[in-house]
């Protein structure tokens, strides 16, 4: 039996960018060391590629919308296995999002696919703005998953 890996469900651009863009994978076993690296950091919900085919589209902006911040982020990929718990905690409530947090605090959240100059104004807002409070995410009746 084979271990399984955090990758596992993911579409191939997004795992690309912790092979090769310097991301990593983040879990429910380590959100919190992620978090304590300090500084700004972004979490990526990318979601199931098939029903939230956007989510490729961002990873391959990500990697862009880094460059133009340059050592600005971290960016950690959450693992499809852990995504809805970690969604409830940081309030994530539509696929793609990019929740921005800074020394392990809620920032601001970024959802969907933009244009290219929408992207950066709101990267640069987000990077801007106070530390705050996460949005609570709402579930509805038949399971976290629905909410987005």
């Amino acid at each position: 039996m084979s271990t399984p890996s955090p990758a596992d469900g993911a579409a191939p651009l997004v795992a690309r960018l912790v092979e090769r863009d310097g991301a990593q994978w983040v879990d429910a076993a380590n959100v919190d060391a992620f978090l304590a690296a300090g500084g700004d950091r972004v979490l990526f919900f990318h979601g199931d590629p098939v029903r939230f085919p956007e989510g490729v589209d961002v990873a391959v902006v990500l990697p862009e919308l880094q460059s133009a911040f340059p050592g600005r982020f971290a960016v950690g990929v959450t693992t499809r296995a852990d995504e809805d718990r970690l969604a409830a905690r940081f309030g994530a409530q539509r696929w793609p999002s990019l929740v921005f947090l800074r020394d392990g605090r809620y920032v601001a959240t970024i959802a969907g696919m933009l244009d290219w100059t929408d992207f950066v104004e709101r990267v640069a807002a987000a990077l801007a703005m106070p530390a705050g409070r996460a949005p609570i995410a709402v579930a509805a009746a038949d399971g976290p998953s629905s909410c987005h």
